[in-house]
């Protein structure tokens, strides 16, 4: 399927989805085509989420308005349009696969929220985040109040969301929001897929149940009894890797 505002492309176990609007923004075709492209990963082991000259600079203010202003005062209609843009970004998240963000530019706003969705975020030297909302009057809704404070800690999310002030790469990393920083967009994206076919060749379950352990929000005793049953389950001789005797 051809997409408008996103491009999906394959090689091996490893798909790569390019946000490809050019204004490098999120529009009301990204939300709607965002979905449609998950749905066609198929067999895909990992998914490198990229932008083409930004990661992204966040909602597409201009195309967005004209479907936002009959929704204001309205909760109703307000929280069911925001909801095509919630099943976009966590449909990314529940995706039982890795996903990487390789992240070039800026990434604003509703693009880090989506980033925050992904599982690893890795960037270049050149890369900016920034959550920017309350400069435009906006509680951001997409998923970033609730995620940052579990990767960077809540007083750096309160730091980044309360001021909108953007973050360098080196902060970033520092801040435990990315977790490498490479040179150049080149090496970032060339790190992305070397990356990607590491994880892709590994135990697919063993991902599967290590990402649903991250992420299943249950107390320490649940999340524990979760993971042995997720073993119990999918653990086989095949996929066991022991390590070779040493009779």
């Amino acid at each position: 399927m051809t997409f408008e505002s996103v491009r999906l492309s394959r090689v091996g176990g490893v798909a790569t989805l390019i946000l490809a609007h050019p204004k490098s923004a999120f529009g009301p075709a990204t939300w709607r085509e965002l979905p449609q492209a998950l749905g066609e990963l198929g067999d895909v082991r990992v998914l490198v989420v990229r932008g083409e000259r930004h990661f992204s600079v966040g909602l597409d203010v201009a195309a967005t308005a004209p479907l936002l202003a009959p929704t204001l005062g309205d909760p109703e209609k307000f929280a069911a349009l925001v909801a095509e843009m919630h099943a976009a970004i966590e449909g990314l998240a529940a995706l039982p696969i890795p996903v990487i963000a390789a992240i070039d530019g800026w990434c604003i706003g509703a693009g880090l929220e989506l980033a925050a969705a992904c599982d690893l975020r890795i960037c270049s030297a050149g890369a900016r985040f920034s959550l920017p909302e309350v400069k435009l009057g906006i509680t951001a809704d997409l998923g970033g109040l609730q995620r940052l404070p579990e990767l960077i800690g809540r007083g750096r999310t309160a730091h980044l969301a309360l001021t909108g002030e953007p973050l360098d790469a080196a902060t970033a990393e520092r801040w435990g929001l990315v977790t490498e920083v490479l040179p150049n967009a080149e090496a970032l994206y060339a790190r992305a897929g070397a990356l990607a076919a590491h994880l892709a060749a590994l135990p697919p379950r063993a991902l599967e149940g290590t990402k649903r352990t991250l992420q299943d929000g249950l107390s320490h005793a649940e999340s524990l009894a979760a993971a042995v049953e997720w073993n119990a389950r999918h653990l086989t001789p095949e996929t066991l890797k022991l390590p070779a005797s040493k009779s």
